[in-house]
């Protein structure tokens, strides 16, 4: 399923995706944290990312095993191809919490959430806006990485 897409690898089609999706979500989750008066306006956004960035990551790691099966034969993976690998291998869950962690800050701060946020709502707010914020941060860098030694190994320094 994660092998070819019309004949062809399905790898570098897929990646596209996380490569705008996962930032994408990065990005969104540190101003929604960061700067309230956005929240009514990039909800929805933050909502649909933290959704896609996760499934096109999970995807484009699939595909990317499939790929490095298929030329390698089954064998050891070339030095580029595991660096690669082993960053994708961060980033994946990374992703998957981040977009758990934007769906959690969606819902907690989303209009008409009770008559008013409690003490306790305000501290779970700051503490999931925090743990939102250093994922992002931590998935932009790993985005970053993991992009870069995917094209280094195909295309070279």
């Amino acid at each position: 399923m994660f092998d070819r897409i019309a004949d062809l690898p399905a790898h570098p089609l897929i990646v596209h995706a996380t490569v705008v999706f996962t930032p994408l979500l990065a990005a969104l989750v540190i101003a929604y944290a960061a700067v309230p008066r956005l929240r009514d306006r990039i909800g929805w956004a933050v909502a649909l990312s933290a959704f896609a960035a996760p499934v096109s990551a999970v995807a484009a790691k699939l595909s990317g095993e499939a790929l490095a099966r298929r030329m390698t034969g089954g064998g050891p993976y070339p030095a580029p191809v595991e660096e690669h690998s082993a960053l994708a291998g961060v980033l994946v869950p990374l992703t998957v919490l981040l977009g758990a962690a934007a769906l959690a800050l969606v819902l907690l701060t989303r209009p008409g959430r009770a008559t008013g946020p409690s003490k306790a709502a305000r501290a779970a707010t700051a503490l999931v806006s925090a743990v939102a914020v250093l994922l992002a941060l931590a998935v932009g860098y790993y985005a970053v990485r993991t992009g870069h030694s995917g094209a280094t190994s195909v295309w070279g320094a």
